[in-house]
């Protein structure tokens, strides 16, 4: 980006939106220490307050960090061992952590992904940062520690600064909207900032964008009907000044004039066609629609399910697990980190997979499950390798916002998102007509987010899937059950849809 600055006030909660592969990530790095990305991008500008204590949360943590003990990990920060007992038992009450663990040998992998962003938080809380720049925090949590956490980001008494993809967290948390724009390829991004809440900021630039398209498409007709005048009163005085000259070359000074005032009257539409209304420069969100004979009859059964245990090696995750799934069902199963939804899903997709009367499709949390990761989207999308098939992937490619240069990468270094994008991309080529899907928004941003909930809405077959996305859940899925140790549970759809409005 280029010629971009902001300013965060104390006690702000600024938001940072934007597709995948835009820059968040670096800015927040950049933001925190401009050492951290420059093995990879080169700057020039300045960070005013930077004797602010910071506290910075990393999209990942590291191997080394995964695989020590949480003692090790809080012993990493130079404020651990200054706390006093009660400022410690403050910090766990704060984080809803218990604060034993803080001294536990326990390994930092063994965590689920809400005790692990705890721990994070907590290891920032202990050198008292006035700012917090948090990267994806809502990453892989459940939907309880997702409510904390937009307390905690809330109530933070200092400023923040943070990427996330879930827009209800986004929508509940900030107050401010730091937008990074591709609009054109081969142009660098616009970053603008904007002192508003989400909702506010999406509704005004929706209605902008729809004013300005309106005025500029307006003034387009407008151009047309004077210009297409012009033409006509520029041909008939040409043919009339050609037809003069061959009949009498001393008759056409009049004509001659005319012809000038004519010129004179393009050169002044010219400027004010410099004039017009621009059509608006945005970056669209993605373009996802599932073929409409990817479908299931509603009376078919799709899954009979009944598990008397379910096991992760020898750990009991839950008894009498039933599950009864129909043509056009979309389930949604929620539940707390670590209860064994993922591996409950995995168990479906087992039975669904091979079956020759449903055409099933698989997205894993981990996307090298199922992706080629040495082979380029293209590769992925036409196997054939003939120049249609090819043709086709990267018109595909072109509609989810993949660059040129993203279709001839490797599929591993491509991000997140862009993953989540070809897996969807390949289910539609494919015309499967049942989805399991794990956590299938997570990568999304919150710009795409509402085109991927819209496409998956609209889709005819069936969706089984794993989700923390309340938006999700409540827009897409038509039944849900929330997994408990005794198995599958009815979810009421209008608690959760209350806890989305609050």
């Amino acid at each position: 980006m280029e010629d971009f600055s902001f300013v965060i006030g104390d006690g702000e909660k600024a938001v940072v939106i934007g597709e995948e592969g835009n820059g968040k990530s670096t800015i927040l790095k950049w933001v925190c220490d401009p050492r951290l990305v420059e093995d990879y991008c080169e700057w020039s500008g300045e960070r005013v307050g930077e004797a602010e204590p910071l506290g910075y949360l990393a999209q990942d943590l590291t191997e080394e960090e995964k695989a020590g003990s949480v003692y090790d990990f809080c012993a990493a920060s130079p404020g651990f061992f200054d706390l006093t007992p009660k400022e410690l038992a403050d910090a766990a009450r704060q984080l809803r952590f218990p604060a034993e663990e803080f001294y536990s040998g326990r390994p930092v992998s063994s965590l689920s992904g809400g005790e692990r962003i705890k721990l994070q938080l907590g290891r920032l809380l202990f050198s008292r940062p006035r700012t917090l720049l948090l990267d994806e925090p809502s990453s892989d949590v459940d939907l309880e520690t997702l409510e904390w956490l937009e307390d905690f980001i809330a109530g933070f008494p200092g400023s923040v600064l943070y990427i996330s993809h879930d827009e209800t967290l986004i929508e509940n948390t900030a107050t401010m909207v730091l937008h990074i724009e591709h609009p054109w390829e081969g142009r660098p991004p616009r970053c603008t900032a904007h002192r508003l809440d989400y909702e506010t900021y999406t509704r005004r630039r929706a209605a902008s964008i729809a004013d300005q398209t309106r005025q500029a498409r307006k003034e387009r007709e407008e151009y047309d009907k004077k210009m297409e005048k012009y033409r006509r009163i520029q041909q008939s005085v040409e043919h009339a000044q050609n037809v003069i000259t061959r009949q009498n070359p001393s008759g056409g000074r009049l004509l001659k004039k005319k012809m000038h005032a004519v010129q004179s009257m393009g050169r002044r539409f010219e400027r004010e066609a410099e004039d017009m209304t621009r059509l608006p420069e945005v970056e669209e969100a993605v373009f996802l629609r599932f073929p409409e004979d990817a479908s299931l009859p509603t009376g078919k059964t799709v899954l009979e399910l009944h598990l008397p245990s379910l096991r992760a090696g020898e750990r009991l995750l839950a008894e009498n697990v039933r599950l009864h799934v129909c043509g056009g069902e979309k389930v949604g199963i929620l539940g707390p980190n670590g209860a064994g939804k993922t591996t409950l899903l995995r168990q479906i997709a087992r039975q669904l997979l091979p079956r020759g009367d449903v055409r099933a499709a698989y997205m894993s949390q981990d996307y090298a499950d199922t992706l080629p990761l040495d082979r380029t989207p293209v590769e992925y999308l036409a196997p054939e390798g003939d120049a249609a098939s090819e043709t086709r992937a990267r018109t595909y490619l072109g509609s989810i916002r993949y660059t040129r240069q993203e279709t001839a990468h490797p599929i591993r270094e491509l991000s997140g998102g862009q993953k989540a994008k070809l897996l969807l991309t390949k289910m539609m080529l494919d015309g499967v007509n049942v989805l399991l899907l794990d956590e299938p928004t997570r990568n999304f941003s919150p710009i795409s987010n509402p085109r991927v909930r819209q496409a998956l809405s609209e889709y005819r077959g069936t969706i089984i899937s794993v989700s923390h996305d309340r938006k999700y859940l409540t827009q897409v899925c038509t039944t849900l059950y929330r997994f408990t140790k005794d198995g599958l549970l009815p979810a009421e759809r209008e608690e959760l849809m209350k806890e989305v409005s609050l």
